[in-house]
C-alpha cells in the first residue's frame, strides 16, 4: 500500500461534493488574519468532550476502534511492523503515545470515510515521514495558531502536533501538554475557525468519531468504509 505523505490530503481525496480549501484562502467565518490566513481565536473554543473512561492500554484502544469500523481489519498487516521509533521520536524531539505507535505498527495510512487521513509511518520510510510532519508543522504554526492565546506548534512546550487531517481541511492534533506523550489529548481545529479538545487519545477519539459516542462538534458525520489509499 503506497505511503500518502503527512500534509497530503488534498487532491487525493474524494470528499463527494464537500467544498475543499487550500491554505492560503480566507475562512469563511471572520477568523481570517489581513494575510487572509486562518487563526483559531479564543471565542472560537468550543469546549472539551471528556470520554467516561480514558483507554491508556493501547491493544483495548486499536480493538475499540476495530469494532467501530469493521472494514478496517481489511488493511490490518499480518505480522505487526518494525518502526525505527527510537530514531523517529528522537528526530521529532518528543516520545509519541503507545496507541498510536501500536496502531502504526498495525496499519499503513489510512483514510476513513473518504474524509479523514490517519497519517502514520511505514517501516523503512521514518525519515520522509518525519520531513512531511515537519512540512505540516510549518504550515499549521503559519496558518493556524495565535502565539497570543498560547497556541503553539510542536516543538514549542505543549505545542499541537498533528496526527491527521480532513479533505475539507480540517486538523487533528496532539495537544502535547502533560506529564508524558500518555497524557496527551486531542485538539481538532475546524477549517471554519472553531476548535475544541477531546480529553482522551487519538485512537479512541476515532473509534468514539466512528461508533458516534463522540459529539462531532462541526464535523460531519462519518462514513464508516475505509478505501484504499
Amino acid at each position: 500500500m503506497a505511503l500518502v505523505a503527512w500534509g497530503r490530503l488534498h487532491g487525493r481525496c474524494r470528499c463527494r461534493g464537500r467544498h475543499q480549501r487550500s491554505f492560503g484562502e480566507p475562512a469563511p467565518s471572520g477568523t481570517s488574519d489581513a494575510c487572509g490566513r486562518l487563526r483559531l481565536m479564543d471565542d472560537d473554543l468550543v469546549g472539551t468532550q471528556t470520554p467516561q473512561r480514558r483507554i491508556t492500554d493501547a491493544e483495548e484502544a486499536l480493538a475499540l476502534l476495530e469494532r467501530a469500523v469493521p472494514g478496517l481489519t481489511d488493511l490490518r498487516r499480518p505480522a505487526r511492523a518494525v518502526i525505527d521509533w527510537a530514531g523517529f521520536e528522537e528526530s521529532l524531539g518528543t516520545g509519541l503515545p503507545a496507541d498510536y505507535k501500536y496502531l502504526a505498527e498495525w496499519y499503513p495510512t489510512f483514510a476513513m470515510g473518504d474524509f479523514l487521513l490517519v497519517h502514520l509511518p511505514e517501516p523503512g520510510e521514518e525519515d520522509r515521514s518525519l520531513q512531511a510532519i515537519r512540512r505540516t508543522l510549518a504550515v499549521v504554526a503559519d496558518a493556524w495558531l495565535e502565539p497570543g492565546l498560547g497556541l503553539l506548534a510542536h516543538p514549542a512546550p505543549g505545542g499541537l502536533l498533528p496526527w491527521g487531517d480532513s479533505c475539507d481541511s480540517d486538523k487533528f492534533m496532539w495537544n502535547t501538554t502533560g506529564r508524558s506523550p500518555q497524557d496527551w489529548i486531542v485538539t481538532v481545529a475546524s477549517r471554519g475557525g472553531a476548535w475544541w479538545h477531546y480529553g482522551g487519545g487519538a485512537v479512541q477519539f476515532l473509534a468514539e468519531y466512528c461508533n458516534g459516542i463522540l459529539e462531532p462538534w462541526g464535523l460531519p458525520p462519518i462514513d464508516l468504509e475505509v478505501p484504499p489509499c
